[in-house]
């Protein structure tokens, strides 16, 4: 079946099964690996995008029910905004990654925390990103590099 999606401001046809997840659509049929598969039960967070501006784990997301709402990938995340330079370039600063295998997961995350709460506590960064898991445990510097992106926005 044929899809028209809208991935990172770019209309994109795919032919896909109506129940592929969206994480193989964007991964296999549009070429954007960014986005990791982890664990394929919606509970590790390394597929996560923003659909919508909210942030959804890819790897459960029938490609049916996401047709007609905006995608947005790790790849497509810096020309959202001011936020997402932020977050990337406090990543970076504060060498937040160790493996990386997460990261696109943690700054997906972490961008749509800093976009309704542009000033987060660290219960507020703790609830955002406990869906997002980080096997090297780098927990403390990405909730320092989300306080540092926000300092910077302020």
């Amino acid at each position: 079946m044929e899809f028209e999606l809208t991935i990172n401001g770019e209309s994109v046809k795919v032919d896909a099964p109506p129940d592929m997840p969206l994480l193989w659509v964007l991964r296999d049929l549009a070429g954007l690996t960014g986005s990791k598969y982890g664990c394929g039960m919606a509970q590790c967070g390394a597929c996560t995008v923003h659909l919508a501006g909210q942030p959804v784990r890819s790897c459960v997301l029938p490609v049916s029910g996401v047709v007609g709402q905006p995608i947005t990938t790790i790849e497509g995340a810096a020309a959202t905004g001011k936020v997402a330079n932020a977050v990337q370039q406090a990543w970076v600063d504060l060498a937040v990654a160790q493996c990386g295998y997460c990261q696109s997961g943690q700054i997906m995350s972490a961008i749509a925390l800093l976009q309704s709460k542009p000033k987060p506590s660290d219960a507020d960064i703790d609830a955002a990103m406990s869906g997002v898991l980080c096997r090297c445990a780098t927990y403390h510097r990405i909730r320092a590099a989300i306080h540092t992106a926000a300092e910077s926005l302020s």
